[in-house]
């Protein structure tokens, strides 16, 4: 079967994650290729270390590339909507990790890049990818349980973010609380249109001067009527804490942490058992894998992009409208933002 040859743009952390999994684990992905501005010796070594021969400073001598069928997007979020936008008019398809940009017009203007040249585009918001999540939507999607009540998202990260981190950002509900956004409308199946969220600074005095929290909770309204929470914290000190319920007409479902070992040791003093997985890399890995996987597969098929250009976009005014209502003290209409 045909192979889709693929460059890395960006080799960062994310970006060597993605690498080793499509080199590794992802049928019929080739990657032949990265790009990096801060190409070095180390780099290109790690390059070669899994199989990749060719490496360069500028993206765009790859994304001119004929022989280059697709790009993954890895670098930081202030060169992604450009980088969609001359792929696009490369005709690459496109993996692009969250968000596209900070900015709507920024982000608009990608997508109709993407839409003229008719190439795909697949945004990463891989917890859609994890076992325990996609039970949770496939049942509610599903119709055993009716109608969704109650959308409920937890999600802490085991340390803070460091302050030069937090700087560039975006803040909490740009870089972290994304996730549980398009979490929210995946799991509920609609979308949002109303958000109203509290913030506090609760672990890091320091975030104060930088306009930033690391404690938030964010209530929103779906359009089909359901109501959904997302409780966020940076610093979870028991691990990373991703939980998700729906709540529904004829029952509930929820999911629990995956946790580094399921053994359960019980004495006389009590019961114990292990704490969650650290971090995203450990608790996503195998969701990598499949997000990756899909990617191709829709690439190779002409199958539609399992997290489309609007999945890019709707968490991001959603996250606007958090930022906006935690500052005004007010519910925030997304239509506000959508006009913008």
């Amino acid at each position: 079967m045909k192979k889709l040859r693929i460059a890395l743009l960006g080799a960062g952390r994310i970006g060597k994650l993605h690498a080793d999994n499509l080199v590794r684990s992802v049928a019929n992905a080739q990657l032949v290729a990265l790009a990096d501005p801060m190409l070095n010796d180390d780099t290109i070594e790690w390059a070669k270390s899994i199989g990749i021969e060719r490496c360069e400073k500028d993206p765009s001598v790859l994304i001119a590339d004929p022989d280059i069928d697709a790009v993954f997007i890895c670098s930081s979020t202030a060169t992604h909507a450009d980088l969609i936008r001359e792929s696009a008019a490369a005709k690459k398809h496109i993996f692009c990790e969250k968000p596209i940009d900070h900015k709507l017009d920024r982000i608009r203007e990608a997508l109709k890049a993407v839409e003229d040249a008719g190439v795909l585009l697949q945004i990463g918001f891989v917890r859609r990818f994890d076992h325990n999540h996609k039970k949770v939507r496939d049942t509610v999607a599903s119709g055993r349980l009716g109608k969704p009540h109650i959308v409920k998202v937890t999600s802490r990260d085991p340390e803070p973010q460091s302050a030069e981190y937090v700087k560039t950002s975006g803040g909490i509900f740009i870089d972290m609380t994304i996730h549980d956004f398009d979490m929210l409308r995946y799991l509920a199946g609609s979308e949002v249109v109303e958000v109203f969220a509290y913030g506090a600074i609760r672990i890091d005095p320091e975030l104060e001067k930088l306009g930033d929290v690391d404690t938030a909770i964010v209530t929103v309204k779906f359009e089909n009527g359901a109501l959904g929470v997302v409780d966020n914290s940076r610093a979870a000190r028991y691990g990373y804490d991703q939980r998700t319920e729906v709540h529904c007409d004829k029952g509930c479902v929820q999911v629990a942490n995956d946790l580094i070992d399921t053994s359960m040791i019980s004495t006389s003093d009590g019961v114990y058992c292990e704490k969650p997985t650290w971090f995203f890399l450990e608790r996503y890995n195998q969701a990598f894998i499949d997000e990756a996987t899909a990617f191709v597969d829709a690439a190779l098929n002409g199958k539609p992009s399992p997290v489309n250009g609007n999945d890019g976009l709707q968490p991001v005014l959603i996250a606007l409208a958090a930022d906006k209502s935690m500052r005004e003290g007010r519910p925030v209409k997304i239509s506000e933002l959508s006009r913008d």
